[in-house]
């Protein structure tokens, strides 16, 4: 088990913008029209769940979108973004598979967004800085890739991931993925099993990880000295399977877990730690004491 310090990269350059984007007068790429219908189908399919009720379709629901969600906190977040453990090829990437399907993009693209949050937090380039507002830190930076593109420029800093052939495939085959997973729920249940685990799932999905970029920027307790607006924000724990202890993480960037107390719920971590206890997950990194108490608020 290795330690775990706070990432250099949150010092660089962090430069004030001075103009206000125009967020829905302006010209629309492709991807983006593409993102934002994506989006809205699978809330207009969350709409019509509960006109296509059936308990069976509930369940299946709840078991994918815990396997999907758990792919984005578990794969992208901890194991690919900030490498807080390692795994066997044969088990990270059929888990980053799974992710693909809570409809959050592929692995490159959320691994290399999310490392730039880190190197930039609330800053002008911080992909989804939450000083341009809740709305923007929330959803609307991802309709806006040209925003995105001038904020943090090519997505260089994914290449121990670009070097990898399965991660490639992954981006080059995005769309034929989800429409075959699509696909297959609506032959294998109708429109109670599409509208179930597409729509209230992925709404689930969407905003988990939507209310961490914002709401954990602007509420909640904070306990570390990160020099930033990350709270933890404890009624949010389960939801976001353990990623609203989100002041933790930005204390200590690397660490597998984000529930540092024994009471903060991680569903994220307890996944973890049942893969080290396997002997699976191997290199899993936690802050130290002394890490800890240089990083203390003190109360």
């Amino acid at each position: 088990m290795s330690n775990t310090t706070k990432d250099d990269g949150s010092s660089q350059n962090k430069s004030v913008r001075k103009e206000k984007r125009a967020f829905f007068i302006r010209k629309w790429t492709q991807f983006d029209v593409g993102r934002a219908s994506t989006v809205g189908i699978v809330h207009l399919l969350c709409l019509l769940a509960p006109f296509n009720y059936k308990w069976e379709a509930l369940r299946f629901s709840i078991v994918l979108t815990l396997v999907t969600n758990l792919g984005i906190t578990f794969s992208y977040h901890r194991n690919l973004t900030h490498r807080s453990f390692k795994l066997p090829k044969w088990l990270e990437y059929p888990f980053a598979y799974f992710a693909l399907f809570a409809l959050q993009g592929d692995p490159l693209d959320w691994v290399s967004i999310h490392r730039f949050h880190h190197q930039f937090t609330d800053s002008d380039r911080d992909p989804h800085s939450p000083i341009e507002g809740f709305w923007f830190s929330h959803v609307l930076w991802i309709f806006d890739t040209d925003y995105i593109r001038e904020k943090c420029g090519r997505r260089n800093n994914v290449m121990d991931l670009k070097q990898q052939w399965f991660y490639r495939f992954l981006k080059k085959t995005l769309v034929l993925h989800i429409f075959l997973y699509w696909t297959l729920i609506y032959l294998w249940g109708g429109l109670p099993y599409l509208t179930w685990t597409v729509g209230s799932g992925g709404v689930f999905a969407y905003h988990g990880t939507w209310l961490v970029n914002s709401a954990c920027h602007m509420c909640g307790s904070q306990v570390w000295h990160t020099n930033d607006t990350s709270r933890n924000v404890w009624w949010l724990a389960v939801l976001t399977m353990g990623e609203s202890w989100h002041n933790n993480h930005h204390a200590f960037e690397a660490s597998a877990r984000h529930g540092l107390e024994w009471y903060q719920v991680d569903l994220t971590w307890y996944l973890i730690w049942f893969f080290q206890a396997l002997g699976l997950a191997t290199n899993v990194k936690l802050p130290t004491d002394a890490q800890k108490r240089k990083m203390a608020i003190p109360r």
